[in-house]
């Protein structure tokens, strides 16, 4: 590691303790981190969307998980919300600057997992399981 780097985890560590529980660096960690947050924020990256179009992109997530992770980045303001007074009321998602400060590292994460993976054919996904561990 390079010496600014251990300054800067110094830093960290004294500005906020990451290991203890209470400590507001370490909610926005999890929320980031957590198995749906990623994947808000990088689905955000591109376009601002709304709820169903969000939901859409995200395969496999529910309805209730969206929202209490959409409410928990909202909250630590990595997300916007906007509602449009319609009937029924069009709600619209988008990241604020900080949002996407933080979205870039886990994009970068996620292209460099992806170049380190094989290379799979179409329609291959999930169809390995259940060869007998090949």
């Amino acid at each position: 590691m390079s010496g600014s780097a251990q300054v800067g985890a110094g830093d960290a560590v004294r500005r906020y303790d990451v290991f203890n529980t209470d400590c507001a660096a370490r909610g926005m960690v999890d929320h980031v981190t957590s198995r749906w947050g990623i994947w808000v924020l990088i689905s955000l990256r591109s376009n601002d969307l709304r709820f169903y179009e969000l939901r859409e992109s995200i395969q496999g997530i529910s309805e209730k998980m969206l929202a209490q992770t959409l409410r928990a980045l909202v909250q630590d303001e990595l997300v916007w919300r906007t509602v449009e007074p319609t009937t029924p009321p069009q709600v619209t998602y988008g990241l604020t600057e900080f949002g996407k400060d933080i979205s870039e590292p886990l994009l970068e994460l996620f292209d460099r997992i992806t170049r380190h993976l094989p290379p799979r054919a179409a329609g291959q996904h999930g169809q390995d399981h259940g060869k007998g561990g090949q």
